[in-house]
């Protein structure tokens, strides 16, 4: 303890000297924010929303942009995204006036069933390997996308992946961390070495990367559409390479695929309704939180207090009980939505808060029934776009099928199996799902489109960036370059109890103080590089009729409009 505490304390005193002094703006804030009136694109990678823009301006709507930058976030950030994944959405749509939302995540194997996990004694599903696989969503999602948003035809819209694929792109000093730390885990599975590791390496920092696998692959859905990944030879390819794994993913699986157009769920924040996905995503978490803590006077508590923290840590845990237990596949699962995201239901949640002393475990609600990358794109139409996508764990389950170029996601993993659980595994269903965009209006119009990447630090960065905005009165760039927490340790979907109040991460920035005083509330407290998620942001001033872009610095992420 003694250690951990000197830790904190040097930790604490290096933020203070590293901290610069700003003409505007807070000292913790990397930049301004990037301001344009005709579109405006961000997204985890520079060259990605340099697509984006070039999409915009010829012609290209909103949703054209955020495929395009996907594809290239696919290719170039394999570390958290590519066509082996699923993708989840809100639109904004401007002739409409009315958001929209999209999910296309994919299903687990019909052949695989809860028997043969007990019959072969897991009690989870492994985290790599063939037996997490679920069918990969995201291309169906581009598609559905495209057919109710989109303007350019898609040969145009992943031309310039194609082509960075073939004539290769330089590897960014992230992205080329997290592929070192990949290969660890993954280099061992066929085809994956083949794929992404030059000379039996990595690429490294600015050493430049080609993908003709997956150019070909690109070309294929540009060219003869989604069929062709789902139903053509890509398709049996997938199948015959899981298969001679030992998997349980067939062509059937794939042909039968089909997103869902989902409305999407909201409650109101300060006067502000801000919009999740229902399950089989975490978004509604947020919702949950956010209703907890309208009821305390956040804005007098201070930015980075240990009275908000705490506050916030404890709505955290309450929710994610609710969390591990009542969310799943809507289309399995009877899941009480209305009820989770009630005012009512928040008030009940909120009196088991104690202001000041830290819970080692809550009791989940009772019901009346039973590694990622996001983008966001606007367009001079109004049109906005709120897309997140991922393999999960990175860059997913390591199996690669040959000559396709991508890897399948491993999403199986966040199934639970025992019985008695909303998630438990079953056949062609939808696992428990990290992965949320997010979406703010006011007065019925759009004002934010914003993500935060990062598995279970997602709905807790959502409800950060809009208590830092609604509450603290920060811009959408000093939201995202604010410090932040993320509890962990909470009870999982996929089975794990909490018993012990789990542990709060800090990010350098917070001061010894409030360090020493959440300790002093009952906090297990521990400074975390990395794990905070990755964040950007649109949003729309009505008064000057321009965007303004956030892209926070924690990545290699690039905000820009024209």
């Amino acid at each position: 303890m003694k250690r951990l505490v000197f830790i904190l304390q040097l930790v604490a005193l290096v933020a203070l000297v590293n901290a610069q002094d700003r003409v505007t703006g807070r000292s913790f804030t990397s930049r301004s924010e990037v301001i344009a009136q005709n579109g405006m694109a961000a997204t985890s990678h520079p060259l990605a929303t340099q697509v984006a823009i070039d999409i915009l301006k010829a012609g290209g709507t909103a949703v054209d942009a955020a495929i395009a930058a996907n594809a290239i976030l696919g290719l170039m950030e394999p570390t958290g995204s590519g066509v082996g994944g699923d993708l989840f959405a809100i639109v904004w749509d401007a002739k409409s006036q009315k958001l929209f939302g999209l999910n296309a995540s994919g299903r687990s194997p019909k052949s695989l069933s809860l028997d043969y996990f007990r019959q072969n004694g897991f009690d989870q599903i492994p985290s790599f390997g063939p037996l997490p696989v679920t069918v990969p969503g995201a291309v169906d999602g581009w598609f559905e996308l495209h057919k109710k948003f989109g303007k350019l035809p898609m040969t145009d819209i992943l031309k310039p992946a194609i082509n960075y694929a073939r004539e290769g792109f330089p590897v960014t000093e992230l992205i080329a961390y997290y592929l070192n730390r990949s290969a660890r885990t993954l280099g061992k599975y066929p085809n994956f070495s083949e794929t992404f590791m030059l000379n039996g390496k990595m690429p490294a920092k600015g050493e430049i990367f080609k993908n003709p696998d997956l150019a070909n692959t690109y070309e294929t859905i540009a060219n003869k559409g989604r069929d062709a990944f789902y139903k053509g030879d890509i398709a049996r390819t997938i199948a015959k390479y899981i298969q001679e794994q030992g998997g349980f993913l067939n062509y059937s699986d794939l042909a039968s695929h089909k997103s869902e157009w989902v409305n999407p769920v909201s409650t109101n924040y300060r006067g502000y309704d801000v919009w999740e996905l229902p399950p089989n995503g975490q978004g509604i978490a947020a919702l949950q939180i956010l209703n907890i803590l309208e009821g305390y006077d956040i804005a007098s508590m201070g930015f980075g207090s240990s009275q908000y923290l705490h506050h916030f840590i404890e709505a955290k845990k309450i929710v994610y009980e609710d969390r591990a237990h009542h969310y799943a596949d809507m289309q399995f699962e009877n899941v009480p939505l209305e009820q989770l995201i009630s005012k009512d239901y928040a008030a009940e949640r909120r009196q088991l808060l104690n202001p000041s002393r830290s819970a080692r475990s809550y009791e989940p609600g009772t019901m009346d029934t039973p590694s990622t990358i996001y983008l966001t794109v606007a367009d001079k139409q109004g049109n906005m776009v709120s897309l997140i996508q991922s393999n999960y764990r990175g860059m997913g389950s390591g199996m690669t099928p040959w000559g396709l170029g991508f890897v399948l996601q491993d999403r199986g993993e966040g199934f639970n199996l025992e019985e008695g659980f909303l998630n438990t595994y079953a056949p062609g269903k939808r696992p428990f799902h990290t992965i949320i965009p997010g979406f703010i209006t006011k007065d019925g119009a759009p004002y934010m489109s914003f993500g935060v990447m990062g598995g279970g630090m997602q709905p807790q960065g959502h409800v950060q960036i809009v208590v830092n905005i609604l509450d603290f009165g920060m811009n959408i760039q000093e939201a995202g370059d604010a410090p932040r927490v993320q509890h962990i340790g909470s009870s999982e979907p996929t089975g794990e109890r909490m018993n012990d109040g789990g542990t709060v991460l800090l990010e350098s920035g917070f001061s010894w103080e409030v360090i020493r005083d959440l300790i002093g509330k009952g906090h297990k407290v521990q400074w975390d590089l990395g794990g905070y998620g990755g964040y950007q942001a649109i949003k729309y001033d009505y008064q000057n009729g321009v965007y303004l872009g956030a892209s926070e610095s924690r990545k290699d992420g690039q905000a820009a409009g024209y």
